[in-house]
């Protein structure tokens, strides 16, 4: 799985002019479950995401988790995480998980985060969604489940 996360002051989506997931301070996080993805892979994210330090503490250093500074976090699908731009100027997107699959994970990483403790907030898997945020730093990390240490190669 990918996950592009942010740090907020604030971040909301919405579907058709309409709210459906709004936070204050936290973490956006964007994500896409890949080909081969497993629930293993998405409770991989959730254990890193939730301890992540990337909030300051007393001394301003990036030494605090979400769950420190009592923060929540917005989840949205986003499938174009899985762009692959190595070739020509249009993304190719064949190694996102299949569409299914990819709900599929996209709710086990909501419900595992939900199991946390933290606040949760959602957009709507494969909807056609307004993201609006304040980026805080701006702090944005890059995370990808393929790059953990002893990480089987994924076939393909």
């Amino acid at each position: 799985m990918r996950a592009l996360l942010q740090r907020v002051s604030a971040a909301s989506v919405t579907v058709d002019s309409a709210t459906i997931g709004e936070i204050g301070p936290g973490i956006l996080v964007l994500i896409c479950a890949m080909q081969g993805d497993s629930e293993a892979e998405a409770e991989h994210l959730v254990h890193k995401i939730s301890r992540l330090r990337i909030f300051r503490d007393d001394a301003g250093k990036m030494n605090r988790s979400v769950a420190d500074v009592g923060g929540s976090v917005l989840v949205v699908s986003q499938f174009t995480l899985a762009a692959d731009t190595r070739s020509g100027t249009r993304p190719g997107f064949s190694k996102a998980a299949p569409p299914a699959k990819g709900e599929e994970l996209y709710h086990c990483f909501c419900d595992k985060m939900r199991a946390t403790g933290l606040p949760v907030a959602t957009g709507a898997f494969g909807a056609d969604m307004k993201v609006s945020l304040v980026n805080d730093g701006p702090v944005t990390v890059w995370l990808d489940t393929d790059d953990r240490p002893n990480k089987s190669a994924r076939p393909g």
